[in-house]
């Protein structure tokens, strides 16, 4: 898996899913644990479908 999430995207990804996940355990509605799929993409550097779609945010290709 080549890296293809970085910088700024993975600071985003990683801040919305916690935010998302602490709201579905505040009580917040269930889909708000869709906030897991942003967290790990962020956590680990590399997105699914950005390899999709040929999408790479990552200048380096190292997470």
């Amino acid at each position: 898996m080549k890296a293809n999430v970085g910088g700024i995207d993975r600071t985003v990804r990683i801040v919305v899913g916690a935010a998302l996940i602490v709201w579905a355990l505040a009580g917040g509605p269930v889909w708000a644990w869709i906030g897991v799929v942003p967290l790990v993409t962020g956590a680990i550097g590399w997105c699914p479908a950005y390899l999709s779609f040929g999408i790479s945010t990552c200048k380096t290709g190292k997470p």
